[in-house]
């Protein structure tokens, strides 16, 4: 099955092509490590407020395919 992460963009304009948040400057690993020093998710949008809870699924969704290396899209990336 193919699972789209529609709100994990890669552009190379944007934080130097490191996968980010809906074309915004918020690189994905920066809530990833949010999340690994036990920030809580109303905590990192309290922090960011443009992030939405789906931003965070996604962000988590993405460092799980990494980890497994399944079939995704992602939405804005290059071949």
């Amino acid at each position: 099955m193919l699972k789209t992460l529609d709100r994990i963009t890669i552009d190379p304009e944007i934080f130097q092509g490191q996968p980010c948040i809906r074309g915004m400057r918020i690189p994905v690993t920066l809530i990833l490590k949010l999340l690994a020093v036990g920030k809580t998710h109303a905590e990192i949008i309290d922090d960011y407020p443009e992030i939405e809870e789906e931003d965070i699924k996604q962000c988590i969704e993405y460092a799980a395919w990494l980890a497994s290396e399944r079939n995704v899209a992602i939405a804005g990336a290059h071949k």
